[in-house]
C-alpha cells in the first residue's frame, strides 16, 4: 500500500492507490502525444498536468479517503468536492488572457466544454467558474513553475476548433489513465487493431478475386475505370477530393481504394467512411467487414452488439469511445454532432479524426441548415489538422465558394475532382430513359399512380410522404411490399433484405417506399416511378433502375406530379426547383451541370439559412476567447429530435428485450439492442397514444408500444392518422 500521506487521484474497489502526481504526468505525456497532429501537444501537456489541480485541496483529499473507506476514522466532511475549477484558475492566474484556454477544456474536463456567458449557462458559465471561490488547493512549486508554451495554432487555424481538439486531447488521456488504472485489461484490448499497412493486401487481393469474377459488361468497366482513377489520384498530396460518379459507378469500393493507397502514401492512421443513413451504414460496414474482418468499428445508435464473442464486442465498445480503430464506419450525425460537441464523451474522438482520410458518402444530403458551420469544419480539417476528404456522390452539391451583392457562400475552395471526364463517364454508365409529364402542373391521383404500377410486374415507386407511402400501398394489389421509416430499423433491415433476394430470384416484385431507399441501397428495378422531388432524389431513385445495365434496353423512369405537394419546407423547396429544371425536356436530365445549377438555386434560396441556429456566430473569433462551446452544442443537430419522441415497438424478438426494459432499467447494452426497433414519431401524437394507454413512459424519455394492434408485420407503426399532420409524415 502507498503511504497514506501523499496526496492520491483515485483508489480501486480493491484498495489500490493511484498517486496524483502519477496521474497528472501520465495524462499530460499521453495528452501530448495526441496533440501532436492537431498541432497543440505542449498546450495539451500542461493541460494534462493541472487538470486535476483541485485535488491537492485538503478538502477533496478528506473526501476521497473518506469515501473510499481509507479514513474510517473521521466521516466528517464533503459529499463532493469541485475539483476542476482550481486549474482553469490557475491557468488565467498565471497566463492571463491565454489562460482561458487552458480554462475552458480543465473547467469542463468532466461536465463539458462551458460557454463563456450565456443567458442559460448560469453558475456554470466560464465566467463565473473564474470568481468562484473553491478549496485552496497546494500544488508542488514545480508544477506551477511551467511557462507559457512556446507553441502556437498554425496560421488562420480557428481558434474555437483549436480548443475542442486540445480538449479531446485531455479528455481522451484522463479517461485512458483512469481506465489503465482501474481495468487494466483494457489496455489489451485497445492495442490489438491491425495496421492500415497490414489490412492493405486484404483489399488488394480482395479486388483481385471480384475482377477475375466480374462479367464483361459496360457498367462493370466503367467501374474499372472509376478504380483506376481513385487509385492514379491517391497519388496526389493531400487535399479536398471529390469523386462525383452516377449511381452504380463502384463509388463504395473504389473511394476505399483511393482512401488505403492515399493513406498509406501520406502516413494517414485510420480512414473514417460517414454515411447519411443506417439503411446504408450498414451495408456498407458488412462489405468492408467481409475483407478486413473486424478491424472495421461500426458506430451509430442501431449498432448491435455481437454477443458470440465478448471480447470482439467489448474491443469495438472501447474503439467506439474514441475511434482508436484503422476503419470507423459512421454516420452523418456522430461526425459532424461530434465536431460540433461539448460533452467529453462526444469529443474524445476528434484528436483521432486529425490525420485521417475521410469519406463523406452520399455528400448531397448534408443538411441545408448547417451547411455553412459543416463546411467550415470540413475546411478547417483539411487546412490545419492533416485531414485528407473525399466528398462521394452521384449528384455533386455546388460547394464553390460564391459572391454575389445578395449572397455570400464560402463553401469549399480548391477542391479536385477524380473523375476528370464526369460528362463522359455519366453517358458510360447511362441505363435509364426518363419520362418526364408534358403539363407539370397537372396532378394525378393515387388511384392512376395504383392503376400504371399494376401494369408492371416488377417496379419501385418512390413518393415524398410516409402518408402517401401507406396510402398508395393500400390501393396495390395484396403482395405489394411497404417500406418506409415508420417501421423500425431491424425491420426495414429485413424488408430490404428480401426485396434483394426476390429481385435475384427474378420473381415479380412490386415496392411503395419513401426516399429512404434511393442513397446507397443497392436495388435493381427494371421500372422505377418517383413522385417529384429536388433532381438529386429523382437522380438517385433512377440509380435504383438497370443498376448493373443487363436489361436489353434502358431501364424506365417515370416522374409524377402527386395529387399531394411534398411537406413544407426544404422538399417542397426541392421540388420547385426540380420541377422547373425538368420542365426543360431539352438534353440529357442528369448531366453533371444540372445539379450544379439545382443546387446553386437551393442554396441561393437558403441565404442567411445555411446556418440557421447561428453556429458560427456563436464560435466567432473572439480576441477575448469568450465562446459559448455548449450553446452551439446543443443548437447544432443534424436531426431535430425536439419535434418527435422515440417509441420502442413491439417487432420480430423485441418482446423480450421490452421484458427486460421493465426489469433492469434502461442498461446500456439493453438500450443499444433495443435501438434497432425505434420509431420516431410526433411529440404531440406521443400524448395521444400515453391517454389512449397505446404506449407507456417506461423510464423518462423512453416511450414503449404496450398495445399489440399499434403495430403492423406489413406497414409498421399504425398509429390514429387523423391526428397526424400530414407534414410530420416524411421519410
Amino acid at each position: 500500500m502507498r503511504p497514506h500521506d501523499e496526496p492520491i487521484a483515485r483508489v480501486t474497489g480493491d484498495g489500490r492507490i493511484q498517486l496524483l502526481r502519477e496521474h497528472l504526468t501520465a495524462v499530460a505525456e499521453l495528452a501530448a502525444q495526441f496533440g501532436t497532429e492537431a498541432g497543440c501537444s505542449e498546450w495539451a501537456r500542461l493541460a494534462g498536468l493541472w487538470h486535476d489541480l483541485g485535488k491537492y485541496s485538503e478538502e477533496f483529499q478528506r473526501y476521497i479517503r473518506q469515501s473510499s473507506g481509507l479514513d474510517v476514522e473521521n466521516n466528517a466532511g464533503p459529499d463532493r468536492v469541485d475539483h476542476s475549477t482550481s486549474g482553469a484558475q490557475t491557468a488565467c492566474a498565471k497566463l492571463g488572457l491565454l489562460g482561458r484556454i487552458l480554462a475552458y477544456v480543465m473547467a469542463g474536463h468532466h461536465a463539458g466544454l462551458p460557454d463563456w456567458q450565456s443567458e442559460n449557462a448560469g453558475a456554470a458559465a466560464l465566467a463565473q467558474r473564474l470568481v468562484k471561490r473553491v478549496p485552496t488547493a497546494q500544488p508542488p512549486d514545480e508544477l506551477l513553475a511551467i511557462c507559457l508554451p512556446a507553441e502556437k495554432p498554425r496560421p488562420g487555424t480557428d481558434a474555437a476548433m483549436w480548443i475542442r481538439m486540445l480538449f479531446s486531447c485531455l479528455v481522451d488521456a484522463d479517461c485512458l489513465d483512469s481506465e489503465a488504472f482501474s481495468e487494466p485489461g483494457n489496455v489489451r484490448l485497445r492495442q490489438s487493431y491491425p495496421t492500415l499497412e497490414q489490412l492493405a493486401p486484404l483489399f488488394d487481393d480482395y479486388m483481385k478475386v471480384k475482377a477475375e469474377k466480374a462479367e464483361k459488361t459496360s457498367v462493370n468497366a466503367a467501374r474499372a475505370r472509376v478504380l483506376n482513377l481513385c487509385l492514379v489520384k491517391a497519388e496526389n498530396p493531400p487535399s479536398i477530393f471529390t469523386l462525383t460518379v452516377p449511381t452504380g459507378g463502384g463509388k463504395t469500393l473504389s473511394s476505399m481504394a483511393f482512401a488505403l493507397r492515399h493513406a498509406l502514401k501520406f502516413g494517414k492512421q485510420r480512414i473514417i467512411y460517414v454515411i447519411p443513413y443506417t439503411s446504408i451504414i450498414e451495408q456498407t460496414a458488412d462489405q468492408f467487414r467481409e475483407i478486413f474482418g473486424n478491424a472495421v468499428l461500426e458506430h451509430h445508435s442501431s449498432v448491435e452488439p455481437r454477443e458470440t464473442d465478448n471480447d470482439e464486442y467489448a474491443r469495438g465498445h472501447l474503439a467506439a469511445e474514441n475511434w482508436d480503430a484503422p476503419i470507423v464506419v459512421t454516420t452523418t450525425v456522430q461526425f459532424f454532432e461530434s465536431l460540433y460537441a461539448a460533452r467529453p464523451g462526444r469529443c474524445r474522438k476528434l484528436h483521432n479524426i486529425a490525420g485521417s482520410v475521410v469519406v463523406l458518402d452520399e455528400v448531397q444530403l448534408l443538411p441545408p441548415g448547417l451547411l455553412s458551420p459543416i463546411l467550415k469544419a470540413l475546411v478547417e480539417l483539411q487546412r490545419n489538422y492533416g485531414v485528407t476528404l473525399l466528398l462521394s456522390t452521384a449528384t455533386q452539391p455546388a460547394f464553390t465558394p460564391t459572391r454575389t451583392p445578395d449572397f455570400r457562400f464560402d463553401g469549399l475552395p480548391d477542391t479536385t475532382e477524380i473523375v476528370d471526364d464526369p460528362k463522359s463517364l455519366h453517358n458510360a454508365l447511362k441505363r435509364v430513359k426518363v419520362r418526364v409529364p408534358q403539363d407539370m402542373s397537372k396532378r394525378v391521383s393515387w388511384e392512376h399512380v395504383a392503376v400504371e404500377l399494376e401494369k408492371h410486374s416488377t417496379v419501385l415507386c418512390v413518393v415524398n410522404r410516409r402518408d402517401d407511402c401507406r396510402k398508395l400501398h393500400g390501393l396495390m394489389p395484396e403482395d405489394t411490399i411497404h417500406l418506409s421509416a415508420l417501421m423500425c430499423g431491424a425491420h426495414r433491415s429485413g424488408v430490404i433484405k428480401r426485396i434483394k433476394e426476390r429481385l435475384k430470384k427474378r420473381v415479380p416484385t412490386r415496392v411503395i417506399s419513401t426516399q429512404l431507399v434511393e442513397a446507397g441501397v443497392d436495388l435493381d428495378f427494371p421500372v422505377v416511378y418517383r413522385a417529384l422531388a429536388g433532381l438529386d432524389s429523382i437522380a438517385q431513385a433512377a440509380g435504383r433502375c438497370n443498376r448493373e445495365g443487363l436489361l436489353p434496353g434502358c431501364g424506365i423512369v417515370v416522374v409524377f406530379v402527386p395529387e399531394t405537394e411534398p411537406p413544407r419546407g426544404l422538399l417542397r423547396m426541392a421540388a420547385g426547383i426540380g420541377g422547373r429544371l425538368l420542365a426543360d425536356h431539352g438534353g440529357d436530365l442528369f448531366v453533371p451541370e444540372r445539379f450544379s445549377a439545382y443546387f446553386r438555386e437551393l442554396y441561393w434560396l437558403h441565404g442567411e439559412r445555411l446556418d440557421e441556429h447561428g453556429i458560427l456566430r456563436l464560435l466567432a473569433p473572439d480576441v477575448e476567447m469568450r465562446f459559448s462551446f455548449r450553446s452551439a452544442a446543443a443548437k447544432f443537430r443534424i436531426i431535430d429530435e425536439s419535434q418527435y419522441g422515440p417509441v420502442f415497438v413491439r417487432y420480430a424478438d423485441s418482446a423480450d428485450l421490452l421484458s427486460q426494459l421493465t426489469e433492469v432499467g434502461p442498461k446500456r447494452w439493453l438500450m443499444r439492442k433495443l435501438q434497432r426497433y425505434v420509431v420516431n414519431v410526433p411529440r404531440y401524437q406521443l400524448d395521444s397514444l400515453l391517454k389512449s394507454g397505446e404506449i407507456a413512459e417506461q423510464s423518462p424519455g423512453i416511450y414503449v408500444q404496450t398495445s399489440l394492434g399499434l403495430y403492423d408485420e406489413a406497414i409498421g407503426f399504425v398509429c390514429n392518422r387523423e391526428q397526424l399532420s400530414p407534414d410530420d409524415l416524411v421519410v
